[in-house]
């Protein structure tokens, strides 16, 4: 039953994710991008991992998405322009794009599976996947130091692109 659970939630986010960038419309592809996180969400529950599962949803469906909603209606997207459609190059190069990433992907994971670097069944026993938030804390303050560090600077400067971008000048 579990597992029959977690595909389903697991097709959700996929479908969900698919129809986020698929939406011409801002709103409803940030609407579909809600579906997405609740889906993951659930994948979490079924991992035992509740405290990601619930920060998943107060963080990223609620907080983020708010925010999303707000630059949204605050950059007051209108429809395209008849003739600004995108064309068949742009079509074709989306495509190429999208076929060349799931190779390489493919290719690398190949690779990894021959060079034996994902774990087996015994090495995996060791493995403790605790979903609590105090090792979710220990885990990102001792050995994920640097990369949490790094991801708050790529947010900072993500959050003054935004600032720059709505920026109206005063006259």
């Amino acid at each position: 039953m579990t597992q029959v659970l977690f595909l389903t939630f697991g097709a959700l986010a996929l479908a969900a994710a698919a129809l986020c960038v698929t939406r011409r419309n801002a709103v409803a592809s940030a609407l579909w991008l809600v579906v997405m996180f609740f889906g993951l969400a659930g994948c979490y529950v079924l991992l035992e991992a509740y405290f990601v599962a619930a920060v998943q949803v107060l963080v990223y469906a609620g907080a983020i998405m708010v925010l999303f909603l707000f630059v949204i209606m605050l950059l007051d997207l209108r429809k395209e322009a008849p003739g600004t459609a995108p064309g068949v190059p742009l079509r074709f190069g989306a495509v190429a794009a999208a076929t060349l990433f799931l190779v390489v992907a493919g290719l690398c994971l190949v690779d990894a599976d021959a060079r034996g670097l994902f774990p087996d069944a015994a090495a995996r026993e060791g493995l403790t996947l605790d979903g609590g938030a105090y090792a979710i804390g220990e885990a990102l303050f001792t050995r994920w130091v640097l990369a949490f560090e790094v991801t708050s600077i790529l947010l900072l400067g993500a959050i003054l692109g935004a600032v720059i971008l709505t920026k109206r000048r005063l006259t």
